[in-house]
């Protein structure tokens, strides 16, 4: 029988953009894991479907742990304009609060470079969040 995370990680793979989406959302948690965290970027990197990708950046920010935001940061960096924008889209829809600023202030400090560049850009987009009505 395989385990949650063999079978979040297998999801991962399918051809199915509602499984890597469901993939996207149960490896959130485990960002910290380096076999979710590889499957992650992808998801977030996705070249077929941009649900993917809205969807995982979305999970992530909820999640908002270093190890979760880090993956989004990293993945701005290989991630073209319309990924980017998708992933900014799944920050906003996660109502991001000051947790995922936060952490971004710290990622600013990562000793890689493209975890630096990335944590602003998010931290950018939660500046950009429209405020309550």
């Amino acid at each position: 029988m395989l385990s949650r995370l063999e079978s979040a990680l297998t999801k991962a793979l399918s051809p199915s953009w509602s499984q890597r989406v469901r993939a996207g959302r149960e490896l959130a948690s485990s960002a910290h894991v380096p076999e979710a965290a590889e499957a992650l970027v992808g998801l977030l990197l996705d070249a077929e479907d941009t649900a993917v990708t809205r969807q995982t950046a979305e999970a992530l920010a909820r999640v908002g742990t270093t190890a979760s935001v880090r993956l989004l940061a990293l993945a701005i960096a290989g991630a073209d304009d319309s990924q980017a924008d998708w992933m900014e889209t799944g920050v906003h829809d996660a109502l991001v609060g000051p947790d995922v600023a936060t952490v971004c202030g710290r990622l600013g400090r990562d000793p890689v470079a493209a975890v630096r560049q990335g944590a602003a850009e998010i931290l950018a987009w939660t500046d950009d969040r429209p405020g309550p009505p």
